[in-house]
C-alpha cells in the first residue's frame, strides 16, 4: 500500500501528518503502533523523529471537514493539540480549498480558517481552542477542592501558586519569575504529576509562564505524553486565559506568546454562554514530503523512501531572526 505523509510542524512543535482517506482501508492497530515508534523516536526515527502523529479521517459530524486525531510520541492519545490543528487546518484548507470550516476533534468541532502570513513564505492558521473547564472532573484531579486557580499546592511546592484548566487538554499553569522558569525545580514538579502521584492520575501538562510585558508571554511546557516540547498550542492558550482572569486584562485583545519554536498569537474570548475560548494564530510549516511503500515506513527501511524537503523551514528560521526569538 503506497502511503504519502508529510512532516509539519507548529511553533517547532512536529509531527508526521498522515492523511487516511487516501488509503484503501484504515491502518490496523499494528500498523498505527509500528509507524508510532519507526517514525518518532528521536534518536533513530525518521528526519530526527517527532513529537507524535496526526491523523486524518473521516468525520462523522455534519459540518466537519474532516477529524483529526493526535497520537503522542508515547503511544497515548491526545484530546487536542492546538499547533497539530492549525498543520491539518492547512492540509485540509489546500486540498479542498477551503479558506473557513470546521475539524472534529475528540472532544469539539473547531472553527479554522487561513490566516494572514507572520512572515514571508511563513503558512499562517488560525484555530479555534475549546471547551474550557476549570472542574476537577474535566482535568481529572483528585482534590477536596472542585477547581484551584492561583493556589498553592502543598505536594508540589510551598511557594509557587498554580491554576489548574482544562482547554480541553489538562493544564497546571504557573506564573514565574525567569529563574524559576529555567529551574530543575520544573522539571522535578513536571516529572512529578505525570509519572505515579496522589493528584492527577492520567498526568497532566504543566507550564511555566514568564510575563515578558503587557499583553506578552513566555511559555515553557513539558508536555504529557512528550516531556519538554519547544511549544504546545492548547497550553500558550490556557496560558493566556490565566493571565487575562488574574491580571484583569481585557478580552478580546492579542496576546504575543513567545516559546521555545516561536511565536503565536492568542486571543481570549468570554462568552457569557459558554464560557471562554481562545483563538490561537501561527504557523502551520511543512518541512518535508514523504512518499512510499507502507511496509518500509513500519520496518524502518528509510532509504526506500522519497523525501523531498521544501524551503518553508528557511523561511520560518528566517522569520525568527527578523523578530528576535532566542
Amino acid at each position: 500500500m503506497n502511503l504519502k505523509i508529510q512532516k509539519v510542524h507548529g511553533s517547532e512543535n512536529d509531527f508526521f501528518l498522515i492523511d487516511q482517506l487516501q488509503l484503501e482501508r484504515p491502518f490496523t492497530k499494528k500498523e498505527l503502533e509500528d509507524l508510532r515508534i519507526r517514525l518518532c523516536d528521536r534518536k533513530n526515527g525518521l528526519l530526527g523523529g517527532a513529537d507524535g502523529l496526526l491523523l486524518v479521517e473521516a468525520s462523522k459530524q455534519g459540518e466537519a471537514l474532516a477529524k483529526m486525531r493526535v497520537i503522542n510520541s508515547d503511544g497515548s492519545e491526545a484530546s487536542m493539540c492546538g499547533n497539530g490543528l492549525r498543520t491539518v487546518a492547512r492540509y485540509l484548507s489546500e486540498k479542498h480549498d477551503e479558506q473557513s470550516f470546521i475539524v472534529e476533534t475528540m472532544f469539539a468541532d473547531l472553527k479554522v480558517r487561513r490566516a494572514e502570513e507572520l512572515g514571508k513564505g511563513v503558512a499562517t492558521y488560525q484555530v479555534e481552542i475549546s471547551p474550557v473547564r476549570f472542574e476537577a472532573e474535566a482535568i481529572p484531579m483528585v482534590t477536596n477542592k472542585n477547581r484551584i486557580i492561583d493556589e498553592v499546592i502543598p505536594e508540589l511546592s510551598d511557594e509557587i501558586k498554580f491554576s489548574v484548566v482544562a482547554v480541553p487538554n489538562p493544564h497546571l499553569i504557573a506564573f514565574v519569575d525567569h529563574q524559576m522558569l529555567v529551574s530543575p525545580e520544573f522539571e522535578r514538579i513536571a516529572a512529578y504529576v505525570n509519572g505515579e502521584n496522589p493528584l492527577f492520575p492520567d498526568g497532566i501538562n504543566v507550564s511555566f509562564v514568564e510575563i515578558l510585558g503587557e499583553n506578552q508571554l513566555f511559555v515553557r511546557t513539558y508536555e504529557r505524553g512528550v516531556g519538554f516540547t519547544s511549544a504546545c498550542g492548547t497550553a500558550m492558550c490556557a496560558s493566556s486565559l490565566m493571565y487575562v482572569l488574574l491580571n484583569e486584562r481585557v478580552f478580546g485583545e492579542t496576546v504575543t506568546v513567545k516559546n521555545v519554536g516561536g511565536i503565536v498569537k492568542t486571543v481570549v474570548h468570554e462568552d457569557d454562554a459558554e464560557g471562554y475560548w481562545m483563538e490561537l494564530i501561527g504557523n502551520a510549516s511543512v518541512t518535508h514530503l514523504l512518499s512510499g511503500d507502507l511496509v518500509d515506513f513500519t520496518d524502518g527501511q528509510f532509504n526506500r523512501l522519497q523525501i523531498d524537503e521544501t524551503n518553508e523551514q528557511a523561511a520560518y528560521i528566517a522569520f525568527l531572526e527578523s523578530i528576535k526569538i532566542d
